[in-house]
């Protein structure tokens, strides 16, 4: 096994790990960056382009979205995932370029994007990339909204007071 799929294997593992023993909710006066935030609509600039540590990832960002510390300061807050980069490559149905296992993850990973947009996560996915990616805008699920650039789209979330969090 090459050295960058066991730190990987490693990453994934110890990620999951750690959501599983985690002490679960915490209330919002334990987060001092909360205190006195107004807002806590947030915007994900998702690229990540592996499947295992994308799913870690965005489970992750749904798990912020129901966390009751986030539920204090708004009880729907908005927060939005935009898919750039390699990421748009997942987002595909044609998935012959992955393996049997990242497609499993991948199954996975489309389970948790539709219980987000249940949720009412907004998730975009960059029309730039998908083209420059050569990936086919109809491969991509319809609960994901298609912008021309997601940058445009992430200057927009960030000029209207969402907080940017970066998942490369």
């Amino acid at each position: 096994m090459k050295a960058k799929n066991i730190f990987l294997t490693i990453f994934v593992f110890s990620a999951l790990f750690l959501l599983l023993v985690s002490p679960g909710v915490v209330p919002a006066g334990e987060y001092k960056s909360l205190q006195g935030a107004d807002s806590v609509d947030t915007v994900f600039d998702f690229r990540e382009g592996n499947p295992e540590s994308a799913l870690v990832h965005l489970s992750l960002a749904h798990e912020v979205f129901k966390d009751q510390a986030i539920r204090d300061k708004s009880k729907n807050p908005d927060f939005a995932v935009i898919f750039m980069g390699g990421s748009v490559k997942m987002l595909s149905s044609n998935r012959k370029a992955f393996t049997d296992k990242q497609r499993k993850t991948l199954e996975r990973m489309d389970n948790v994007i539709s219980e987000m947009a249940r949720d009412g996560i907004t998730l975009e996915v960059c029309l730039f990339a998908v083209d420059s990616l050569g990936v086919a805008p109809e491969s991509i699920s319809p609960e994901i909204e298609r912008v021309p650039n997601g940058w445009i789209s992430s200057i927009g979330y960030q000029a209207n007071g969402y907080a940017l969090v970066p998942v490369f």
